[in-house]
């Protein structure tokens, strides 16, 4: 595969992994949100369960340490293309910029952890419907 075509599956990995992170943290808000403004669509089933799963992924993954095979995956592909992390299209550095923090380890492990309490509360405070859609 020619290098551009390896940074165009790099990038639209990247793309993926945002709005993977925009479906966890939006969606939480729309729950509680849909609460307050009597938002029925909130409430489906189907929805909530991709919801808590997703951020269940992510809490376990930041328990045990693994590192997220998104970030995995787009790493070896800009490495196979010959180029610097995150050195590249605007989309691909400002969408980057969204994801990645400096801080420790463990401050990541309990924002993930405290997040993902926030979505199983929010089963509790804004029940789902009983029957999938």
């Amino acid at each position: 595969m020619t290098p551009s075509f390896l940074l165009l599956l790099a990038d639209s990995i990247l793309v993926v992994h945002v709005l993977f992170v925009a479906f966890v943290v939006l969606g939480l808000l729309a729950i509680y949100a849909g609460y307050f403004l009597r938002w029925q669509w909130v409430r489906n089933k189907t929805f909530r369960i991709l919801h808590l799963s997703a951020i269940g992924y992510v809490v376990m993954q930041s328990w045990l340490g693994v590192v997220c095979p998104l970030t995995t995956w787009e790493m070896t592909l800009r490495a196979e293309a010959g180029t610097a992390t995150y050195a590249g299209s605007f989309i691909q550095h400002w969408l980057q910029h969204l994801l990645y923090y400096t801080a420790p380890e463990w401050v990541f492990v309990v924002v993930y952890t405290v997040f993902g309490s926030l979505v199983a509360a929010s089963w509790l405070v804004v029940r789902p419907n009983r029957r999938v859609h």
